[in-house]
């Protein structure tokens, strides 16, 4: 079969055309995806990130094909998207409830699993989640990165009508921008990119260009979905005494400008900071079935997956917000 992988001594993603087909183990089911989504941390894996090797993705919607024992047998045939962390259920942090943070998990396409940017790929069965049949294949493909969004709104504690700036204006940045909207808060995109952030207009979400923000240090939440180096800088710069970022970018160590410059500022004014990763799939899907989030307004390429190399040139392109590949 095709797959979309890194490979061992190459540069950058590669189109392996005799992958094989995964057979699942007890416990799992054989995936056909009907949609992938390319998003940057597929892309900074490319650059070296976790210094990962084997096929990429982890935004999906697909069809079981085939399970790996009895237990998965009621899951072939249904339309499924799935949570992305292989967990083992025992650990002190899968009994503590925390089962993405499971010390001996493995991730899909990200951490020592073979990811969906293929014809076929393996998922436990406990990660399934099935979508509602009013959900069209584009909506559901984005149930992970929406999911990534409204984790942010399960991290915060608001009080009053606090000032939030989503710092970035990518795939994620336009999601999150959305997702706040729903706080009692007053919330503006800042990015660099006009295009992109004229979308804003439309959800009725304020936005500006960097360059024209006053870096006052006045907001009382900054959400950092950047994908840059030095988007925590300008976190820091932006976010009040006592206020809170919160980081959503990851980044291949190594880059030009990679971290924070001096990480003083968050003693001294005393900054909360809180790490934000995999979220609520339930409530990213109910959201989209509702129709809560726009997400087709972000798709601005379609690819097949035999072209995904091509298509993963393009995701970087400044003017590009979400590159989807199909079968």
């Amino acid at each position: 079969m095709h797959a979309l992988a890194i490979q061992a001594g190459a540069q950058g993603p590669q189109l392996v055309a005799n992958q094989p087909i995964p057979k699942p183990d007890t416990g799992d089911v054989l995936i056909r995806p009907l949609r992938m989504g390319i998003c940057a941390t597929d892309m900074e894996l490319a650059k070296g990130y976790m210094s990962f090797e084997g096929v990429l993705g982890h935004e999906f919607v697909g069809i079981v094909e085939k399970a790996g024992s009895a237990k998965g047998r009621k899951w072939v045939g249904k339309r499924v998207v799935g949570t992305i962390n292989c967990v083992c259920g025992g650990c002190d942090m899968c009994r503590a409830g925390l089962r993405e943070h499971c010390r001996k998990r493995d991730v899909l396409g990200i951490d020592r699993r073979d990811g969906c940017f293929a014809e076929y790929f393996t998922l436990p069965v406990q990660n399934l989640i099935e979508v509602p049949d009013n959900l069209d294949d584009d909506h559901a493909v984005f149930t992970e990165p929406l999911a990534a969004a409204y984790q942010i709104l399960r991290q915060l504690a608001i009080e009053g009508r606090p000032y939030i700036t989503v710092l970035g204006d990518g795939r994620l940045g336009l999601l999150c921008a959305q997702v706040t909207t729903q706080l009692n808060a007053t919330v503006r995109l800042v990015g660099k990119h006009p295009t992109k952030m004229a979308m804003c207009e439309k959800w009725g979400v304020k936005h500006r260009l960097l360059k024209e923000v006053g870096l006052r240090a006045d907001q009382d939440i900054v959400i950092d979905c950047t994908g840059s180096p030095d988007g925590i800088n300008t976190a820091m710069q932006m976010v009040r005494p006592r206020g809170t970022i919160v980081m959503k970018t990851t980044v291949a160590p190594g880059l030009p400008g990679h971290g924070p410059k001096d990480l003083a500022p968050l003693v001294i004014n005393e900054i909360s900071l809180i790490g934000s990763r995999c979220g609520p799939f339930p409530e990213a899907l109910a959201a989209l079935a509702e129709g809560q989030i726009d997400v087709l307004s972000l798709i601005s390429r379609r690819a097949k997956l035999t072209d995904g190399v091509e298509a993963m040139r393009s995701a970087n392109k400044s003017d590009v917000i979400k590159v989807l590949l199909e079968p």
